[in-house]
């Protein structure tokens, strides 16, 4: 048995490293905006999840994430999302990429495809990920957020909490979880993608970074939503 769990472990690994190092191309990265801002959409098409606009108005900063669920020993999520900062002058930042992960263990059955948004409520928070890992929940405190279908669960006390968090999960899945997850700057995708060589704080509290166009279904919705 635990022969059979060391292959497992190793096999894990190898697999992660594989997927680390593929390198991903300009129509990639094209994807994967499209992706958050489909995710943004379909969250603020449905009162049930839909993110009110008193909390969007409030943000520093919102983080769109699209991870995968895969259940059988490790339940391990990986994913990718997008960072997007309130600059000084009340507009949205540029997105930059970040990647997004939360390991448990435990014997678990099932995969399901998760999406999450983070809302970051204040400046420090906002700024966590200049610095590197920003482990949700850990580094700043974190509850579920008052949806639009609930907008009398919005108060000073809420709209104070360092991190609100709004997920859908698609799949099923079945066993006990430890969650930790985390978050952390794609400074080798925020530099292929723009051809810069600043990474998430300068791209998002600068103007040194030439915008691509690709980014502008996502930040007019977000702008419409938000502004």
């Amino acid at each position: 048995m635990k022969r059979f769990l060391s292959l497992a472990l190793i096999a894990f690994c190898l697999t992660g490293t594989t997927q680390a190092a593929r390198s991903l191309s300009h129509e990639d990265y094209v994807t994967r905006i499209e992706s958050c801002e489909a995710i943004l959409r379909e969250f603020q098409a449905d009162p049930n999840y839909a993110i009110p606009r008193e909390v969007l108005q409030n943000a520093k900063a919102i983080v769109i994430t699209n991870q995968f669920k895969a259940g059988f020993l490790f339940g391990v999520k990986d994913g990718y999302g997008l960072y997007i900062a309130r600059r000084a002058d009340g507009t949205w930042s540029l997105p930059a990429f970040v990647s997004a992960g939360e390991a448990s263990f435990g014997l678990q059955l099932g995969g399901a495809a998760v999406e999450t948004i983070f809302v970051l409520t204040n400046e420090d928070t906002a700024r966590l990920l200049y610095k590197g890992r920003f482990n949700v929940g850990v580094d700043a405190a974190a509850v579920a957020g008052p949806k639009v279908a609930e907008v009398q669960r919005i108060n000073k006390e809420i709209l104070a909490t360092p991190v609100l968090v709004y997920a859908k999960k698609k799949g099923l899945f079945a066993g006990a979880t430890l969650k930790a997850g985390w978050l952390s700057a794609n400074n080798n995708a925020n530099r292929d993608f723009y051809n810069t060589r600043y990474s998430l704080p300068e791209i998002v509290q600068g103007d040194w970074v030439q915008p691509q166009p690709e980014i502008g279904p996502l930040m007019q919705f977000l702008s419409q939503i938000a502004p």
